[in-house]
């Protein structure tokens, strides 16, 4: 039994670790385009630091998350 729970609870660390990743992706590749070609939207303006700094931070939650659900492994 314990090693279908192990199992279950790496995929769930590996969803989270997965979504984490596209968030910083998120985070840094958004706004660097936006400003580099200049797009007049919201990212594009004096926020778009801020806006990632914000993406950033909630990708590296949902890293440290994952690493927490990993530490739900039974031995």
């Amino acid at each position: 039994m314990h090693l279908i729970h192990n199992e279950r609870t790496k995929l769930l660390a590996t969803a989270l670790n997965n979504t984490a990743v596209a968030t910083l992706v998120t985070a840094l590749v958004a706004p660097a385009v936006s400003f580099l070609y200049n797009t007049p939207n919201a990212t594009a303006g004096r926020w778009w630091v801020l806006i990632g700094a914000v993406w950033f931070a909630a990708g590296l939650g949902l890293h440290v998350l994952a690493q927490i659900v990993l530490g739900r492994l039974k031995p």
